[in-house]
């Protein structure tokens, strides 16, 4: 069996971030659809950004030293950014125009972001964890993000191990929420692999 590597899981991650905030856009004037999109997105990147935080950010600093520290601490910093705008959008309606510009804020912001993690960050880590090590990562990155916040809370650390208590705490929370809220169906998943 073929294990993914690390950089191929987050790039996986944010390949569906674009396609779930390409289907909000081209969603408009449906606002049950817009929702739904909305939420798929808004609850991908929160979960994905905790489980950098937790997985991939300590084996930066593990492994490439003063230069990992640094680029954590900037990644860090753009995820606060982004955690912030998150929060805004749970107070507006998706849909309108207030939420579609905070919503493209947080896209304009996340590009980026993304694209120098896979062109700068990670380049520099796999080869510190070997095949092996880029597998465990993986493995450990998707995991996490089971049990990981579905919500943005800026205000909580962004550090382990008091981001993963923290984490514990509001998860449950945060999937109640969820039970509440729309996402996409399955049929509308599908549609948008087509």
């Amino acid at each position: 069996m073929v294990h993914k590597t690390l950089t191929e899981a987050i790039k996986e991650d944010h390949q569906e971030m674009y396609e779930y905030y390409d289907a909000y856009t081209k969603a408009a004037g449906d606002t049950d659809a817009q929702a739904r999109w909305a939420h798929q997105l808004t609850w991908e990147v929160a979960r994905h950004a905790v489980g950098e935080e937790i997985i991939v950010y300590p084996l930066m600093e593990r492994h490439l030293g003063a230069h990992g520290l640094d680029l954590a601490n900037h990644d860090r910093a753009e995820h606060q950014i982004v955690k912030e705008q998150l929060y805004a959008l749970s107070g507006q309606t998706p849909g309108t125009s207030e939420y579609d510009t905070t919503l493209k804020k947080v896209m304009e912001h996340l590009r980026p972001h993304n694209d120098s993690e896979e062109q700068e960050d990670l380049p520099l880590l796999e080869p510190e964890l070997g095949a092996d090590g880029s597998a465990q990562a993986a493995q450990s990155f998707s995991r996490t993000k089971k049990f990981v916040p579905t919500r943005a809370h800026p205000s909580a650390p962004n550090r382990p191990p008091f981001e993963t208590f923290a984490g514990f705490l509001a998860a449950p929370i945060d999937k109640l929420k969820d039970m509440f809220e729309t996402f996409p169906t399955e049929e509308m998943k599908e549609a948008l692999k087509e």
